[in-house]
């Protein structure tokens, strides 16, 4: 066996590697090289002869971590992979059901159902059951059949105490009927019965556990329950089982993984044999700092300290932005500076905690033409929400437009079936007009429901005809449905959050429009005649959507900054990180509050965030927000005040950007206090009223005019810097 396969790996990684045959954790920090340490670890097992390539299973998370592994190991080894099992749960327990097809009660050739394809089938069942789907929304059936799955629940096994509750079990028990009858199986469906072959055929049990005597598992912090009890079932007396995982980096609760999974395993097989790979390979000393700070807040957790040999780096900035738009100028500023110095813009990525928080980034990039890819998702304009959203506005405005009228006209439902609607293309066609007007024809071929949804139009337009933009939109969103459809979804929580950024962009949109023909009123006047400035408000605003959904995403091959939730961002890294949006009810997300171990899981996808960065880490949060197009005033986030002081660098004035790499010392640069001929009406030394942070003494000004900003030390909130276009502060 070649020593060369172990000569780069550090003492803990050798360990692991080179383990005599038994059960293991592996304790695996961020960057500390775990899919190297599993690799390896095979190729050892199969180098030294202890076992052959057919004899290990594999368990991955994702098709790519599979593949890469497998191309690892072809890289080190003259062997043939195609025929290891290594793979996701999903796709391993589809090769098991593939080979005992018979013994699992399935027709060979069965099909696969993804989830669009088993909600049609729950649809499909229920229209022959006569099933009201107003009811029985056929989205929560289908949560109701997947949850008990991924529990390992069958229908007769379904928690069921009233009448809805056996109504759904029963629709659970139908449908598993009808996929049976029709020879498919939906994806919860591949690993419960995966599950059931094993545990109820021993002999089968028995064949498998003789198979592999080693099984490895990857990111084992994200196995749920389901997954964790059929992994068991290959456990036997002489099989080893190698779990690698970072209980720091469980942030996939709201998917079913279960945490306890860790401490569990180690009870019951590695029985204290634990390994913490705690060097890590990615970020410098500072950054580490203040990760390790931060999660050890956590109470609930198997402990390990991460350290680097790279030395300490530079210090983590911290940016105090008086509005959400002044922490994306920020950004913006300090991405194309980064990009001067020569940081390509694929190397950096800006983080958020929710979808929603992406358009004021968004149109800050595209406003100062600085490409941008959204990772793992849709531009904000470009979401399923906000497209029905924009298409009801183009109806108020237009409602000759037949795809506007295609995309809402049953949405949220409203029993207009597809026949329905050809019969009604088919009379405007023979009429040569648009459907808007074949709805409204009298004893028109649409329907009755038809003509109500033009009705609903109407009406919302008459209410807002005199609304402001934002607050109009807001109308439109609840009037048509579209809140109350989100609300009422399991997973509609970040659409509502988008739909609600909608109205903030109205109310952006009306600001700046408002703000620039105030700032030059001559331009105004010469352009009052123009088509753009009597354009109605709302088609200025539709424009502006058309136009930043359009345009400006680059494409594939192109160097762009990455923008991507903090979960999308799992398992990345990037040579700059921007964390936004550092505030209470944000990151923590408010919801955390209403959660068991809620807080300690946001706190975790800190941690996440954090440990993306290789070199340069910015945390910025912002005084003032828009929320639900009005000013929000938040505190910052508690994840800033458990970051050790040390490692910070305070950036509170726009001119402190940092793009230089030389270490600068932490202390803010020093402010003129009590500004001469300041324009704000108030002066430092003055105590004054807020009506959130209560009462204070004033410290220091910045800026004059409509951009003066004033620095408070408040009794009780602490020190903070407002805005005085917003803070509505009044003397004590």
């Amino acid at each position: 066996m070649s020593l060369s396969l172990l000569e780069n790996l550090n003492p803990e990684q050798r360990a692991a590697v080179t383990l005599p045959h038994g059960s293991a954790l592996i304790l695996a920090g961020a960057g500390s090289g775990k899919t190297r340490v599993l690799t390896t670890r095979m190729v050892w097992l199969i180098q030294s002869g202890q076992v052959s390539p057919l004899g290990v299973l594999a368990v991955t998370f994702t098709n790519k971590a599979a593949k890469e592994m497998l191309t690892r190991i072809s890289a080190m080894l003259p062997i043939n992979t195609r025929g290891m099992w290594v793979g996701t749960f999903h796709g391993l327990a589809n090769r098991l059901l593939r080979i005992h097809y018979r013994e699992a009660g399935l027709p060979q050739s069965f099909q696969i159902l993804d989830s669009a394809d088993q909600l049609s089938a729950i649809k499909r069942l229920m229209k022959a059951m006569n099933v009201d789907t107003e009811k029985y929304e056929p989205k929560k059936v289908q949560w109701f059949i997947n949850g008990h799955k991924e529990a390992g629940r069958r229908a007769r096994d379904a928690e069921a105490h009233d009448e809805y509750s056996m109504r759904l079990a029963e629709l659970y028990e139908t449908y598993d009927a009808q996929c049976q009858r029709e020879g498919v199986a939906d994806f919860p469906e591949l690993l419960l019965r995966a599950y059931e072959l094993l545990y109820r055929n021993e002999p089968l049990r028995e064949h498998y556990r003789d198979r592999f005597k080693h099984i490895l598992i990857d990111e084992f912090q994200d196995t749920n329950t389901l997954q964790y009890r059929w992994l068991k079932l290959f456990a036997g007396p002489h099989t080893a089982l190698f779990a690698v995982g970072d209980d720091d980096q469980s942030i996939y609760a709201f998917r079913g993984a279960n945490t306890a999974n860790m401490a569990e395993f180690e009870r019951e097989f590695a029985h204290g044999n634990v390994i913490k790979l705690e060097q890590n390979y990615r970020s410098h000393g500072h950054i580490l700092t203040a990760a390790n700070t931060l999660i050890s807040q956590n109470a609930h957790r198997l402990g390990k300290n991460l350290w680097t040999a790279e030395g300490d780096g530079e210090p983590v900035r911290v940016f105090n932005a008086y509005s959400d738009q002044d922490e994306a100028s920020f950004v913006v500023d300090e991405v194309r500076a980064l990009n001067r110095e020569g940081v390509a813009l694929s190397d950096m990525a800006l983080l958020y905690r929710s979808n929603a928080q992406s358009r004021v980034l968004e149109h800050a990039l595209f406003s100062a033409s600085v490409p941008y890819r959204v990772y793992g998702g849709l531009r904000f304009f470009e979401r399923q929400e906000i497209k029905h959203a924009l298409a009801y506005l183009r109806l108020l405005t237009n409602p000759e437009d037949d795809g506007a009228f295609l995309r809402v006209v049953n949405f949220p439902a409203r029993g207009i079936g597809t026949r329905t609607l050809e019969q009604l293309a088919d009379g405007a066609a023979r009429a040569g007009t648009s459907l808007w007007q074949a709805a409204c024809t009298p004893k028109g071929s649409g329907g009755g429901k038809v003509a109500g949804f033009a009705r609903l139009i109407e009406e919302i337009k008459a209410a807002t005809r005199d609304l402001p933009l934002a607050e109009a939109i807001d109308h439109v969103i609840e009037a048509s449905g579209l809140a109350d459809y989100y609300r009422a979804d399991k997973e509609g929580a970040d659409r509502l959050e988008n739909l609600n950024e909608l109205i903030n962009a109205a109310a952006l949109f009306s600001e700046e429009f408002v703000s620039l023909n105030a700032a030059d009123p001559a331009a105004t006047a010469e352009a009052s005649a123009s088509a753009e400035t009597t354009q109605p408000e709302l088609d200025r605003f539709l424009a502006h959507a058309a136009l930043e959904a359009g345009e400006h995403q680059a494409g594939a091959g192109h160097d762009a900054l990455q923008l991507m939730t903090v979960h999308a961002a799992k398992g990345l890294e990037f040579h700059a990180v921007f964390i936004t949006g550092l505030e209470e009810g944000l990151f923590p997300h408010e919801q955390s509050a209403h959660e068991e171990n809620g807080l300690e899981e946001e706190r975790r996808l800190m941690y996440v965030a954090i440990t993306r960065a290789r070199r340069r880490l910015y945390l910025s949060h912002a005084q003032s927000r828009m929320l639900h197009g009005q000013i929000r005033y938040g505190l910052p986030s508690r994840f800033l005040d458990e970051l050790p002081e040390q490692v910070l660098l305070p950036l509170n004035h726009r001119s402190e950007s940092t793009v230089s790499p030389a270490y600068r010392a932490s202390a803010p640069i020093p402010r003129s206090q009590g500004q001469s001929g300041n324009d704000t009406g108030y002066k430092v030394g003055q105590s004054v009223a807020h009506a959130r942070f209560g009462t204070g003494i004033i410290i220091d000004f910045e800026g004059r005019g409509p951009d003066a900003r004033v620095q408070v030390k408040f009794r009780e909130a602490g020190t903070k810097w407002l805005a005085l276009a917003y803070a509505k502060l009044s003397p004590a």
